[in-house]
């Protein structure tokens, strides 16, 4: 019986992490936490990180096709919070990015890395962006390069 299990350190690995502007004072956490796991555990240079800012969740999946198809990365993350308001536009955003984000995921052969928080409160996200629950950019950061080698694995 043969089994693929990726490993976490990936020095030559290239990353781009897409990032909203959007709820920037949760995000810049994320972003910290996602560099931060792919430098100290995944070894990853620093000149082999490309971060990317767009305006707001909704860009996330346009800018991760674009960042995939270039050929230039072996993963990307993409970053972002959307909390819930007093209106449906929660509903539409965090729909639109989670299926754009995860379109892309299963269209290329780019492993895509989904680090969007969608939360019920500010205090929500506070929790996952590097508090009680952990820094949700470090998992995705970790998620990509795990994936990253288990497709270098499966392809070999």
């Amino acid at each position: 019986m043969k089994i693929i299990e990726g490993v976490i350190a990936t020095p030559d690995a290239r990353v781009a992490i897409a990032i909203a502007r959007f709820n920037n004072f949760i995000n810049v956490s994320l972003l910290q936490g996602a560099s931060d796991a792919l430098k100290r555990i995944g070894q990853v240079a620093d000149d082999n990180i490309t971060v990317v800012w767009v305006p707001g969740a909704y860009e996330l999946p346009f800018a991760v096709r674009v960042l995939a198809n270039t050929g230039k990365y072996d993963a990307v993350i993409a970053l972002g919070t959307v909390i819930r308001g007093g209106t449906a536009h929660f509903e539409y955003v965090a729909g639109e990015a989670s299926s754009g984000i995860g379109s892309v995921a299963v269209n290329t052969e780019v492993p895509v890395a989904f680090g969007v928080l969608t939360t019920e409160s500010i205090e929500q996200a506070i929790e996952r962006a590097g508090t009680k629950a952990g820094n949700k950019g470090a998992e995705a950061a970790l998620t990509a390069l795990e994936m990253i080698n288990v497709i270098k694995a499966i392809k070999t």
